[in-house]
């Protein structure tokens, strides 16, 4: 059998899945007791058992001033802000992006225009931003939103542009005006597909919070991150980056689940 048609078998898919990971903890490891042994002080490459006394520290020990819990509190901050803007720029990104791919007349003018602005580098305005909506809950959040809008609308515009026509002409053909098409047969086809595309956009959202959270915030993952650099915590950085990147994968899963789920027809979701 040639190479190029071996597949492996459940466990061994398992083993190759955990093995970079292990390879890499490994390389970890040995990097920090190497670089600890030379110098007990180093910051660079913590040990686990110095992280672990961080996030015991940030997570399980109530903070003198305020009582709280600083982990769990930037953790919460963090996914309100990413959970609302990732919210609002998917029902702006539905509403448009099935009426600029449904309708021509709506779709010439606008798919150029949101073409242009899915190019502006979303970081490159974000002091117009804090300008326009201050330092608060909204900058951030809008952050997301001008980041990550433009993108999907050009995805479900695409998305539904590729419907096959014969489909559209056979639905008006049996009496449905405009809305019954959109709403019986555009609609339910853009929706899985809008999952898919906010799967895809969860990094980006993602490095727009941080980028946010580290300029103007009191909370959140980013703003913890950027707050202990300046006293090289890598104890406390490292943590906090395992985390961000649990949580989406977290994210991700719900979104594919979710897809399976509610959509079991659509292929990309099975």
């Amino acid at each position: 059998m040639r190479f190029i048609n071996r597949h492996p078998d459940r466990g061994g898919r398992l083993l190759l899945v955990l093995l970079p990971f292990a390879l890499l903890a490994l390389l970890y490891l040995v990097g920090s007791a190497t670089r600890l042994a030379e110098n007990p002080n180093d910051k660079l490459l913590p040990s686990v058992a110095q992280m672990a006394d961080a996030v015991q520290r940030l997570a399980f020990t109530a903070d003198v001033r305020t009582g709280g819990y600083p982990f769990w509190q930037d953790t919460l901050a963090s996914l309100q802000r990413l959970g609302l803007g990732l919210g609002i720029a998917a029902l702006i990104a539905l509403v448009v992006g099935i009426a600029a791919g449904s309708l021509p007349l709506v779709g010439a003018p606008l798919s150029p225009l949101v073409t242009v602005l899915s190019m502006i580098p979303p970081l490159a305005i974000l002091p117009i931003l804090f300008i326009v909506f201050g330092l608060g809950e909204l900058a951030k959040v809008m952050l997301i939103v001008v980041g990550v809008t433009p993108v999907l609308i050009r995805e479900l515009d695409q998305r539904a542009r590729e419907l096959p026509r014969e489909l559209l002409i056979k639905a008006q053909t049996l009496g449905a005006n405009s809305w019954t098409v959109i709403l019986r047969l555009v609609l339910p086809q853009l929706l899985p597909r809008l999952l898919i595309a906010l799967r895809l956009q969860l990094g980006a959202a993602w490095l727009f919070l941080i980028a946010a959270e580290a300029i103007a915030a009191t909370d959140g993952l980013g703003y913890r991150i950027f707050l202990v650099r300046r006293y090289l915590a890598m104890d406390v950085i490292l943590p906090y980056v395992a985390w961000i990147t649990l949580l989406a994968w977290l994210l991700d899963a719900g979104l594919r689940l979710l897809t399976r789920r509610a959509f079991p027809w659509y292929g990309e979701g099975r």
